[in-house]
């Protein structure tokens, strides 16, 4: 079904040569599908909490991470200078509903590693499924996408998404004046 979680769980893995895998929860690969950026062993990830809608404080062996979701723009709940906008709330619920505490995820990395918040940046996995969230979110219509170059690996994917969300009314898209028009 386009557009909903299952429909993000079939983009192409492995698509992007370029990811460097920066943390996951055990020791074995699962089996490539087709759905998600490439993965391989690293160190266990946690969530700790969700911040807002492309936002989650993580636990890596111990360390504590903020990491901010590559390619995904929700809109603001927690901005400091900003009020909250619409479907904000939505998309900070549907990332909690996600990714709630205690949740064990795998992150790859792209070009850069980190923004110039000192977040980490990351495609996240889920892994008990190996859903894409950053994917799901824009699928659902929770997140519009923000390509900053040269974090691109699924910038394709990620357009897709997003228009068949669009197309679809599907969350923000129907449900907030100024979500429809970016």
């Amino acid at each position: 079904m386009a557009g909903s979680v299952g429909h993000a769980r079939t983009w192409r893995r492995g698509t992007a040569p370029l990811l460097v895998v920066l943390a996951s929860c055990t020791s074995t690969t699962p089996p490539p599908t087709d759905s998600m950026p490439a993965r391989a062993p690293a160190e266990r990830t946690v969530v700790v909490a969700v911040i807002d809608g492309d936002t989650v404080d993580v636990r890596i062996a111990g360390r504590a991470e903020r990491v901010r979701l590559i390619g995904v723009d929700t809109p603001e709940t927690v901005h400091p200078n900003k009020p909250v906008e619409c479907y904000g709330p939505e998309a900070s619920a549907r990332l909690s509903e996600l990714l709630p505490p205690g949740t064990e995820i795998d992150l790859a990395g792209d070009v850069e590693e980190r923004d110039r918040y000192g977040r980490l940046l990351a495609y996240v996995l889920r892994r008990t499924d190996d859903l894409f969230v950053n994917l799901a979110l824009v699928a659902e219509g929770y997140a519009g996408i923000l390509p900053l170059p040269p974090n691109t690996a699924f910038a394709a994917d990620l357009e897709a998404a997003e228009a068949t969300a669009r197309a679809a009314r599907l969350g923000r898209w129907g449900s907030c004046a100024a979500g429809a028009g970016r």
